[in-house]
């Protein structure tokens, strides 16, 4: 039976992983507006307002969870630092996706929640293979996808970034439980 919340509670030494509520929707336009990181997506329009992140919580609140799981990035003290999801639409099963708000990059934030989730993609949710893609202008989400597991496939794809207005090379990444 499928359920409509996206995603359950996840602690780790630093970060509290949950689903994304109503109260954040001012956190993440706050923090997703910044070109630097929605350029690195493909979903993610630039300018991002607060109707874009409204549009983003009520999404994430009827997903089927059976089937795809979006995480807000907690930092106790801070509060909502970045988001994570695990989307359909991989070839093999989900794909991860994320970002980190640029005050908090360099400290470890996006690999420590990439692992919890992927720890719990294999453990709790029965996911053995779980896909990723990262622009080949930013290796440091390449690095952090290899932290958690991910190996390079040595596929390189076109893909459409709705910020940038066009393709880019995106490097192609397998985790397997």
């Amino acid at each position: 039976m499928s359920q409509t919340l996206s995603a359950p509670r996840i602690e780790t030494r630093r970060l509290a992983l949950r689903a994304p509520g109503a109260g954040d929707i001012d956190r993440i336009a706050t923090l997703a507006n910044d070109f630097d990181i929605a350029r690195m997506t493909t979903r993610m329009p630039h300018p991002y307002g607060r109707a874009d992140a409204e549009t983003f919580v009520a999404k994430a609140r009827t997903l089927d969870a059976d089937k795809e799981a979006v995480f807000a990035i907690e930092q106790p003290g801070e509060g909502l630092v970045g988001m994570l999801g695990l989307h359909t639409g991989g070839p093999l099963g989900p794909e991860i996706g994320y970002w980190v708000g640029r005050p908090y990059w360099g400290q470890g934030i996006a690999s420590e929640a990439a692992e919890a989730v992927m720890d719990w993609a294999a453990n709790d949710w029965r996911r053995r293979v779980v896909t990723a893609g990262y622009f080949a202008d930013n290796p440091a989400s390449g690095r952090v996808l290899e932290r958690a597991g991910f190996l390079l496939t040595g596929e390189v794809q076109q893909r459409h970034s709705i910020a940038r207005g066009q393709t880019a090379a995106t490097r192609m990444m397998v985790w397997l439980a």
